[in-house]
């Protein structure tokens, strides 16, 4: 189970965008707006995923980041400079990489009250950590849950939440208008794959010897769906154990895997070579972060798939 665990937090976890030339031009010849907009932000009050209403007086200079998804919203959303604490998951964007590390699931609450923090933003998926919350809070840091993605509708809310509480509500805005008009675009190329030529697919989140899948209600599943594929595991929900003969019984067109297991040991499972997609060569490999981490990149995780599975659709 133990590898299972560690593709769950990497499904649970979540593009820098650093600040260009002609903002900073901007900045220096109208006297400081970004600084003017920031203030007129604030004060600011957040129902949070954990039920709580967060009150946020000003705007936060210093942020931890509990879970990668929330630092990778961060970094987009043009916060890189404002975090001085991150998960060990943490290795994007790569300039992240130079920030102290506060831990994994287990965070260390004394790293994090070092760093003198305005704002954590913990996850949904973090609840378990109560009593971690409660002594940063009693140290006078306010802690931000955002909520857990299984939907791009979700993924949306989480970057808005972040944004609104780091003073860019602009650019959270814009940037989930980015990632809904790019979606739009890969749905209107999916638009001539007709029903009798959608090809089913079979999502491998974690190999053997506990292999899972992604089953409704997820937004793997979502994806497969925006571009016109079938989950073979569809009927199915949540984050669904399979056995291998169940897989070889199901004989999807194609497999895809974000597994770090190698293609080359999937196809010599016992059987397998039985299964359409594996004699056909459609068996193939995902970035994991790209495919399951709900955050700025995810809309790169379905064009990725795309190509993956309708080569000619999506050039």
């Amino acid at each position: 189970m133990k590898k299972f665990t560690t593709i769950w937090l990497s499904l649970l976890l979540v593009m820098g965008v650093l600040a260009g030339c002609a903002a900073e031009t901007d900045h220096k010849a109208t006297g400081s707006p970004n600084k003017e907009t920031a203030t007129a932000a604030f004060p600011v009050s957040i129902q949070d995923a954990a039920g709580k209403t967060v009150e946020i007086k000003e705007e936060p200079k210093r942020i931890v980041s509990l879970i990668p998804s929330n630092t990778e919203i961060a970094y987009a959303l043009g916060l890189g400079d404002s975090i001085v604490g991150r998960s060990d998951s943490d290795h994007y964007p790569k300039e992240v990489e130079k920030v102290e590390k506060i831990g994994g699931v287990e965070f260390n609450v004394e790293k994090i009250i070092s760093l003198k923090p305005d704002l954590v933003l913990a996850h949904g998926s973090q609840m378990g950590a109560k009593e971690g919350f409660n002594q940063l809070e009693e140290a006078g840091i306010q802690v931000l849950t955002v909520n857990e993605a299984t939907s791009f509708k979700d993924v949306y809310k989480s970057i808005n939440m972040i944004g609104e509480a780091a003073g860019v509500k602009e650019k959270s805005t814009k940037l989930v208008d980015e990632m809904k008009s790019k979606l739009n675009d890969l749905k209107k190329k999916a638009e001539v794959i007709s029903e009798d030529k959608q090809k089913t697919v079979f999502v491998e989140v974690s190999g053997a010897p506990e292999i899972y899948t992604t089953g409704k209600g997820t937004f793997m599943d979502e994806m497969l769906s925006v571009i016109h594929a079938k989950n073979a595991a569809g009927d199915q929900t949540g984050w669904v154990q399979m056995t291998e003969e169940s897989i070889i019984k199901l004989n999807p067109d194609v497999i895809v895997t974000i597994d770090d297991a190698s293609l080359a040991d999937l196809k010599k499972r016992d059987g397998w070579n039985a299964i359409k997609a594996v004699k056909e060569k459609q068996v193939f490999q995902l970035n994991t972060d790209l495919a399951s981490r709900p955050g700025p990149r995810l809309v790169e995780g379905v064009e990725a798939l795309a190509k993956s599975i309708y080569p000619d659709t999506f050039k």
